[in-house]
Parts: C-alpha cells; sequence; structure tokens
C-alpha cells in the first residue's frame, strides 16, 4: 500500500497505514518501544484475573456435567453407526474448537474432519457425504455462515447434531440432536469474548471423544497406529517393533557343550543365549552371569542345561516396549527373550529401548 512503512519484527514502533491527504500520515495501533521502559503492572490484580477466569471456566464446566444425559449417549450412539466420517463444522473461535475436536476423534478411531462454514459455501459441500455425519457448532445457534450446511443436511437427510447454547435458534430447530451448552457467563469481564463457552465446547468434544473410544474398544495398538511420531509414538513402540529375530537369535540346543554355545554368545554379542529343547521350545538361558557363577576347568564341556537358569523370564512380541524396559529395571537384566508359544522368536536388549526413545 502507497505510503507504508516496513518494520523489522523486533522494533515495535508506530504502525503507518498509508499517508492523509495533505501529507500528514495516518497511523495505526500504538506498539510498544522496546527502549521504553517496562510497562507498570498491578501484581495482585494480573493474578486475581487469572484465577478469576479459571474459576469462571471451572463452574463452566461444573455446570455442564448436568447437561450430560440421553441426547449425549443419543449421540455417540449416532455417530458410532456412522458409516462415513463426523464432519465437525463451525465459524470463528467456534471453529478454532472444531478443528481440534475433529483431531481427537480422528486420532482416536473416529474418522473426521473439518469443514470450514464459509468454504462449504464454495464448494467445500462436497466433502460432506451422505454416509457422513456432521456435528455443528455454534453458541448462539444462528451463525449466518451455517445456514447452506444446514440446508445441505437437511436436503440430502444427513444426521445433524448441534453443539448450541440454545435450543429454540435456527440451529437447535434444525438439528436430528442438540448437545445444549451451560448458560454459564464468560470469563471475558465484558461477557464478549468467548472463554467459558469454548471451554465447554472442547471439553464436549473430548467427553465424545473417550466415550467412543471406550464403545469401540479402542487399544494401545491401535492409538500407535495414528501416533507413530514424537515421544507418544516411542511410548506406544511394541516390543516387535525393537527386537532382533531370525539369524540374530543366539539359540543353542541345551544339550549341546558350552563350548559351542560360548562360541555363539560371543558372536551374537547379546551376552546371553537362548536353551532349546528337542522340539524348539525355550527351557533355559545362558548369561554372562552363569559363566562366572561355572567358571571352573570343566566349564567348556558341560552341558548347557547344567550351567543354563532355566524357565527364563520371556516376554510376548505385542508387549509395549515401555513395559519391557520396566521389567528389565525391576529385574536388573539387560536383555528378554521374546516367545510365542514358547518358542523363542526374538530377543531385546535395553540398548535397543534405550536407543528408541523408550526410557
Amino acid at each position: 500500500m502507497h505510503g507504508d512503512k516496513a518494520m523489522d519484527a523486533g522494533a515495535m514502533g508506530r504502525v503507518s497505514y498509508g499517508t492523509a491527504p495533505g501529507g500528514s500520515q495516518q497511523t495505526g495501533v500504538q506498539r510498544v518501544d522496546p527502549q521504553q521502559a517496562e510497562p507498570s503492572i498491578d501484581s495482585a490484580s494480573v493474578e486475581a484475573a487469572a484465577r478469576d477466569t479459571l474459576r469462571c471456566e471451572i463452574e463452566g464446566l461444573q455446570a455442564l456435567q448436568s447437561e450430560i444425559g440421553e441426547a449425549f449417549v443419543a449421540a455417540v450412539r449416532l455417530f458410532l453407526g456412522v458409516k462415513g466420517r463426523v464432519v465437525v463444522t463451525g465459524m470463528g473461535k467456534s471453529g478454532h474448537i472444531g478443528c481440534k475436536i475433529a483431531a481427537t476423534l480422528a486420532s482416536t478411531g473416529t474418522p473426521s474432519l473439518f469443514v470450514h462454514p464459509a468454504e462449504a459455501s464454495h464448494g467445500d459441500l462436497g466433502m460432506i457425504a451422505r454416509d457422513d455425519a456432521v456435528l455443528a457448532i455454534s453458541n448462539s445457534g444462528e451463525t449466518a455462515e451455517l445456514s447452506d450446511i444446514i440446508a445441505y443436511t437437511r436436503r440430502f437427510q444427513i444426521p445433524l447434531v448441534a453443539i448450541t447454547g440454545q435450543r429454540d435458534t435456527t440451529l437447535g430447530r434444525n438439528s436430528d440432536l442438540v448437545l445444549r451448552l451451560p448458560m454459564a457467563p464468560e470469563a471475558c469481564p465484558h461477557g464478549l469474548a468467548p472463554t467459558t463457552s469454548t471451554t465447554a465446547t472442547l471439553a464436549l468434544g473430548d467427553a465424545l471423544a473417550v466415550a467412543m473410544l471406550k464403545q469401540r474398544g479402542f487399544t494401545a495398538e491401535a492409538f500407535r497406529l495414528f501416533h507413530p511420531g514424537g515421544k507418544l509414538g516411542q511410548r506406544l513402540m511394541l516390543v516387535s517393533d525393537l527386537m532382533h529375530s531370525g539369524d540374530e537369535l543366539p539359540l543353542c540346543m541345551q544339550t549341546r557343550p558350552m563350548n559351542e554355545a560360548i562360541v555363539v554368545m560371543t558372536s551374537r554379542r547379546f551376552g546371553c543365549i537362548a536353551a532349546l529343547d528337542d522340539a524348539g521350545r525355550l527351557v533355559g538361558m545362558v548369561t554372562d552371569g552363569d559363566l562366572r557363577r561355572h567358571m571352573g576347568p570343566d566349564l567348556l564341556g558341560l552341558p548347557v542345561c547344567a550351567v543354563m537358569t532355566r524357565d527364563p523370564i520371556s516376554v510376548p512380541p505385542d508387549l509395549l516396549a515401555a513395559s519391557a524396559l520396566e521389567i528389565m529395571n525391576r529385574r536388573a537384566i539387560t536383555a528378554l527373550l521374546v516367545t510365542e508359544a514358547d518358542r523363542p522368536v526374538g530377543i531385546v536388549h535395553i540398548h535397543d529401548l534405550l536407543r528408541a526413545g523408550v526410557a
């Protein structure tokens, strides 16, 4: 724009919006000059405002609890029966909350997406299919931008669930189910900025997601499929994701001499070897500690069964890696054999877990 001044992000000066006739400069919001002294604030009033906000929103959540009943159960039943997705929509702050609700639903086993109501009026209505259900959010129930989505769901008989503060509104009257928000005051001192209402909406979305998660029997393993990255993904890794298998396994028949077992132990570098019976079942384990306890001139000629620790602890491949690490720490061991039907299928070392960030 003519007359605009470039402003460095670190130099918070006066914002110029242009030049007025006659050369006088029009200015916008006064920014804080970093060269000026820090503003003087009343610490007590700041803390009081924060506590008042939290108290107000807590009271709103407590009021929301009384709204949970038949309509909530019906909404859960409806969403669980949907063959398609739960399409969440909302405008403004309700839209921001709706994006989070859609993300939470999708990550906990309920296919979901967010459709912006304004974009819906310009082609994105095509994202809503007949097998879907719509969750529309509007505290007032009169958000004009939702009108096309409401009409679309009524025309094609797509289930519509409303999260709103009033049933007797355009959204409430045209919805199949209404999840009512409590008539609780906003934390904003002017009663204008969405605060208590958006917190309640977010909590209600979480309640829907968790209720459906439990009804689906959604497991930690299923959750891991949708969260492979980051610390959460590391915590949800399975032993099977990290174990060594195949030719890496240190195995030996229990009847073989210890000189052969030690060669295998040395080549595999796990500090242990699994002892098997004739059927290939795990019957024992020889560790570095067992070698030290049986150290003597006859050690190399002894059969493995004479040195091994019988019935060693083993874990299934679908055990969480974090649980395997807890077992290692509790038992003061550095490796665990992984078995299926009493037969070794893998081995996991504590270093594998630490490298994967499981700790």
